[in-house]
């Protein structure tokens, strides 16, 4: 009787340590494959990042060498790309173009409306390549200070970016402003982007700055 009951016992303990080696197992498999999907997922964050930064900067480039034809190329084929001369966008009133109507009109001499001048309230009237030149590439934003998805420059205009283009990534080239200003007179430059087909294209270009 003795012999059955030891007998007994012995296969119980085997059958738990079996079963607890198993649920061990599948705790690790479990954990292994958790690091593995977060491993992933920074893989892909780092790509995006880096994807979305080398376009930022070759936007930058294009913008700095006066190359509008290759600016074009970088605008949403489908939703085209919105200008707005400080942080708050106005989708009614912001100047708005496709990428057809882009190339059609950076070559000429027609004269766009962009907005209105902060301080004057006076309208702001010039060409494709004036606006560029004066406005939207006003310092050497190439060597700005980079981000992605976050704000820099804060002044004290409303800045609804994220409520406009809620599903877009943006970058923010920001230039420091000087002491003998206080600062006050830094500049940023925003490139909003959407992806494509596994492309980021400029769905919106905002300049900001310290208004009055």
């Amino acid at each position: 009787m003795k012999k059955l009951l030891l007998s007994i016992f012995v296969i119980s303990l085997v059958a738990c340590t079996k079963e607890s080696n198993k649920s061990a197992d599948k705790k690790n498999d479990s954990t292994s494959q958790t690091k593995v999907e977060n491993s992933n997922s920074d893989k892909t964050d780092i790509s995006k990042e880096k994807i979305i930064k080398e376009t930022n900067d070759n936007v930058l480039k294009a913008l700095k060498n006066h190359d509008y034809k290759q600016f074009a190329e970088f605008i949403h084929p489908e939703k085209g790309v919105r200008f707005s001369m400080y942080a708050f966008v106005d989708p009614k009133e912001d100047k708005h173009f496709s990428k057809a109507d882009f190339e059609k009109y950076h070559p000429t001499k027609t004269i766009f409306t962009w907005g209105t001048l902060d301080g004057s309230g006076d309208l702001y009237k010039a060409t494709i390549d004036d606006y560029f030149v004066k406005w939207v590439y006003s310092k050497d934003f190439v060597t700005g200070q980079f981000s992605l998805n976050q704000f820099q420059g804060k002044g004290n205009s409303l800045n609804n970016l994220k409520e406009i283009y809620p599903k877009a990534d943006f970058t923010e080239n920001f230039i420091k402003g000087s002491q003998a200003n206080a600062e006050m007179d830094w500049k940023c430059l925003r490139l909003v982007f959407e992806e494509l087909q596994g492309k980021y294209y400029l769905v919106g270009v905002i300049n900001d700055q310290w208004t009055i």
